[in-house]
């Protein structure tokens, strides 16, 4: 550590869901079954017309996610036993598009309903010594998918 900082090369695995979209990615992190990976799957099978292009995520990591620092950027992959591979509760793992690595952009918290505001103030996490924004959303509800990828797609804008 450097004056707090993690430095090029620090790396840490993580629990949670790592979907890509574009040049960036989101990490879903929540307790466990809160619907992480069910929400990553309608993210990826379900494309969403954005913009005027159909936009479909692709699956980084399930459950667990590799970080590493590299300069001011965060990159997120898979630990090899599980790249390409999603749990689908009451199907089992199936392999999915994914990317092997991605930028990551994101950080989002799934939560309850009741938890989410409705206008948020915009929110920062440390992460191996970076800050990355953070929204919450309810994974369950019916639009969380367009949410996901409405907040990625801003954030990657950023």
């Amino acid at each position: 550590m450097k004056g707090g900082l993690a430095l090029d090369g620090a790396s840490s695995l993580v629990h949670g869901t790592c979907i890509a979209l574009d040049e960036g990615a989101a990490i879903l992190q929540g307790p466990s079954g809160i619907g992480k990976s069910d929400l990553a799957l309608r993210c990826i099978m379900q494309p969403a017309q954005i913009d005027g292009r159909a936009l479909a995520a692709r699956l980084v990591a399930d459950d667990q996610v590799m970080l590493e620092r590299r300069a001011a950027s965060l990159w997120a992959r898979a630990p090899a036993a599980i790249a390409g591979k999603l749990e689908v509760r009451g199907i089992g793992i199936v392999e999915v598009p994914h990317a092997p690595e991605a930028r990551l952009r994101l950080v989002i918290r799934l939560v309850g309903s009741d938890a989410v505001e409705r206008l948020p103030v915009p929110a920062e996490t440390g992460i191996l010594g970076l800050a990355l924004p953070i929204v919450q959303i309810a994974p369950l509800e019916v639009s969380a998918p367009l949410k996901v990828l409405l907040a990625l797609l801003r954030a990657s804008r950023c």
